[in-house]
């Protein structure tokens, strides 16, 4: 049986997440410290760890069939390169930053100025979609550093919280994109491959729902329980169960965690009582 490889971050925060979704799939894997490639026991798999700014090109090879990785480096690396799922996790955005001393006004205001970044490619297009040109330092880390010493007028870089930013007396002035990791798939995989990749992205799928979704309970008198259809977002309908008590029943469903408390609320208003919220492990539809 032939072996997906999957490539991820060999190290960081991005390397954390993808190894928990991995194993929220129920996919064990064996390695230890420091080591570069490892095999599951329980799927055909094998994975990756890789430099994040050589992933792209992985893929393009076909070194690789599959990569957890930020789609900002795709957009710099690897625009040809399909995206299968968004992952949701890793969130950030390539910005523009200055010097807060900077007098900033417009992206006009950039002009011609050195502008030091790890993202060549994705400056060179931003600029020239405003028709402007600019001089690019490329710099392989530590780029919010180049103002202070010298080196650029403003930066092009990832920003999470914006600590980075303030501690080096930078401000963002400008949001070029915004970016999180996602799934993408080499051009070059094989049709028993491309199997292995529709069954894992299957359970990725499970798992994202079930993050994205609560299990919840309550009883409802059976006079109301149209009302409180009409409030929770069903899968297909309600799951009503006869309580001991008569006139009451239990309702189950599922709702979204984004719209938790708005859904409470609502239900308390039409007679719910006793309401329990769950965690769901996976989800499957």
């Amino acid at each position: 049986m032939s072996t997906l490889k999957i490539a991820i971050q060999k190290s960081g925060r991005l390397n954390e997440d993808s190894i928990q979704i991995l194993k929220d799939c129920g996919i064990s894997i064996n390695n230890g410290i420091d080591q570069l490639k490892a095999e599951a026991s329980n799927f055909p798999l094998e994975v990756l760890y890789l430099r994040n700014s050589d992933i792209p090109q992985y893929l393009i090879d076909g070194v690789v069939d599959l990569a957890i990785v930020g789609d900002n480096l795709l957009v710099e690396k690897g625009k040809n390169i399909e995206v299968v799922q968004r992952l949701g996790f890793s969130k950030c955005k390539v910005s523009v930053a200055v010097p807060k001393t900077f007098d900033y006004n417009s992206i006009q205001d950039l002009a011609g100025l050195r502008i030091a970044t790890s993202y060549p490619n994705t400056v060179n297009e931003y600029f020239n979609s405003f028709g402007l040109t600019v001089d690019i330092h490329q710099i392989s880390g530590s780029v919010e550093i180049a103002p202070n010493i010298g080196l650029a007028d403003a930066i092009v870089d990832i920003v999470s919280s914006g600590s980075t930013l303030f501690k080096n007396n930078l401000k963002e002035v400008e949001v070029i994109l915004k970016s999180e990791a996602v799934l993408a798939v080499s051009p070059k995989v094989s049709p028993e491959i491309q199997k292995h990749i529709d069954t894992l992205k299957f359970r990725i799928q499970s798992v994202l729902r079930a993050r994205n979704s609560k299990y919840i309970l309550m009883n409802v008198p059976n006079d109301k329980i149209d009302a409180v259809g009409k409030i929770l977002p069903v899968l297909r309908s309600l799951t009503v169960l006869p309580l001991a008590q008569e006139g009451w029943s239990s309702v189950h469903s599922v709702i979204d965690k984004d719209t938790f408390w708005d859904v409470i609320d609502k239900l308390k208003e039409v007679g719910a009582e006793g309401i329990l919220v769950c965690p769901i492990e996976k989800m499957v539809l």
